[in-house]
């Protein structure tokens, strides 16, 4: 198994690519610390894998809190004996307001779900990973604020474009203690989140449209280049903004 006895924290555990994430990692045999803001369906995950054989304990909380991001690490430790890897995937979307018609609050809560809460996570991170000679971090960017935008998405994209940089930077200052940082940038996924955005069928069939394949990608799909990442098999994979989005990023008609 890929993850044999590796101990990952995944976040935005509770629906979604995180969830996905979190039932693949398990089978693979990974330990799993599960992360999110909705306790109840948070609990939900953590008892179905662990009603499947694998192992996994749950923290409900907010990734904007530094003491959450700690928490996590704290609770790798005591019920596992250490950290990893970790999947940072919890974000938010925001109104789709255009930039003018954002208003300040909106545009911090974004950039501190999507940016700040990474630096932070990493931050709580890194000495865990140092302790046990290395392992890897997974962000979840996006597609936009990389190769393209659209209209309303000025905070998701700046937070997601921010979010590559500083992947780039935890790549640099941290290769030589062993530490791996990639961003993996999904495509339009069937989420909550996205659905919630799409539930017009002609904004469905638009995004659909938006790809080379003509169609979202369901959560497991993005789930297994998440995996990818944080295994072995991208043992010299480092610093990249890996594109898993159905051809979004090079389909003009």
């Amino acid at each position: 198994m890929l993850l044999e006895d590796k101990v990952h924290i995944i976040t935005g555990a509770s629906s979604g690519i995180g969830a996905a994430a979190a039932r693949l990692f398990a089978r693979e045999g990974a330990l799993l610390v599960l992360g999110a803001r909705r306790q109840h369906e948070l609990g939900a995950v953590t008892d179905e894998i662990n009603q499947a054989g694998g192992r996994a304990v749950a923290l409900a909380g907010d990734v904007t809190d530094a003491g959450f991001a700690a928490d996590l690490v704290a609770l790798a430790r005591s019920e596992f004996g250490g950290l990893d890897g970790a999947f940072n995937n919890a974000g938010r979307m925001g109104s789709g307001s255009r930039l003018a018609e954002t208003e300040p609050g909106e545009w911090a809560a974004v950039l501190a779900t999507n940016l700040t809460a990474a630096y932070l996570a990493a931050r709580a991170q890194i000495p865990a990973l140092e302790e046990r000679g290395g392992g890897s971090l997974v962000f979840t960017g996006s597609f936009v604020g990389y190769t393209a935008t659209l209209p309303g998405m000025g905070p998701y994209a700046a937070s997601k474009a921010g979010l590559i940089g500083l992947v780039q930077s935890i790549a640099v200052e941290y290769g030589p203690a062993g530490i791996r940082a990639n961003a993996l940038l999904p495509g339009g996924t069937m989420t909550e989140m996205a659905m919630d955005a799409a539930t017009n069928p002609e904004t469905a069939a638009f995004i659909s449209g938006l790809h080379a394949l003509k169609r979202m990608a369901r959560p497991e799909e993005i789930a297994s280049a998440a995996l990818f990442l944080a295994s072995g098999l991208a043992s010299f994979v480092t610093g990249s903004a890996l594109l898993a989005d159905g051809g979004n990023s090079i389909c003009k008609v």
